[in-house]
């Protein structure tokens, strides 16, 4: 499915209309351009010595599903014939760049690449303590849209930007999308009934934080749990329930790791 989505963001939208998307697919379509050197040849030799690198740093079967995911997309492009779906440059840099990021953020959940972007960000922030992972994919892309706006023209290079920040909002949404999770602090006189329902009746992981009002320095039990995007109402539901004034927070997690967030409660 990756490796079909990028095609059609590729073959299907940008190439006819000379955009192009960031990292090591933008630089293979850039010179795809001005070479005329063909763009499933590109893609294949410019990502392999990234997978080289990859192999090195997170294993063989990291290397085997992105060498796969690299050498079926060169393929998919040499072979396929997908229609040119739209000559309007709005829509081909928006919706291109929806399909070509759809394929990438696939490609990771599948625990590939399609693009070694990535790796290589990884490998220099590695050595440097002053760059992150972020700063490096950025540092890349300016150079690779500053070359776009001199060989494409500077229209053709802020397309592509638009391009690319589809994209990048589509791998984020694939990667994380609805699964992403969420921290609910909930504060209320009546917390012990409010922890009770979340833990018997929506089987979630509470954890108590000790505090204090602000106002009367009364002692006042916090709950906190971690869940999906998908139950956030589910427990304000819960939780308003029992207590209408309940105080209730909610902010988005980067990532979560260990404990416990669901468990079936044994009866």
């Amino acid at each position: 499915m990756g490796i079909f989505s990028a095609g059609m963001g590729l073959k299907g939208f940008l190439m006819s209309s000379h955009f192009i998307d960031g990292g090591v697919t933008g630089v293979s379509m850039l010179l795809a351009n001005v070479l005329g050197i063909p763009l499933p040849f590109l893609i294949l030799l410019f990502n392999l010595p990234f997978v080289v690198l990859g192999y090195r740093q997170f294993g063989g079967i990291f290397a085997f599903k992105s060498t796969a995911a690299i050498a079926g997309l060169s393929i998919c492009l040499a072979c396929v014939n997908f229609p040119d779906v739209t000559p309007d440059k709005l829509l081909t840099a928006v919706f291109g760049g929806c399909f070509l990021g759809a394929g990438i953020g696939l490609a990771i959940r599948g625990g590939g690449v399609l693009d070694g972007t990535e790796i290589a960000a990884v490998l220099i922030s590695r050595s440097s303590h002053l760059l992150k992972v972020g700063d490096v994919i950025l540092i890349m892309n300016i150079v690779i849209f500053a070359a776009a706006a001199f060989v494409l023209g500077l229209e053709s290079a802020l397309y592509s930007i638009l391009t690319y920040l589809a994209a990048s909002k589509t791998v984020d949404f694939l990667i994380h999308g609805i699964e992403e999770y969420t921290a609910v602090i909930i504060i209320s006189k009546q917390s012990e009934e409010i922890r009770q329902a979340i833990v018997t009746e929506l089987n979630h992981g509470v954890t108590i934080y000790k505090g204090r009002r602000g106002f009367s320095g009364e002692a006042q039990d916090i709950l906190h749990c971690v869940v999906t995007r998908l139950k956030i109402g589910t427990v304000k539901d819960a939780a308003l329930e029992i207590d209408e004034a309940a105080f209730i927070l909610t902010h988005p997690l980067g990532d979560v790791a260990g404990g416990i967030v669901k468990r079936s409660i044994l009866k």
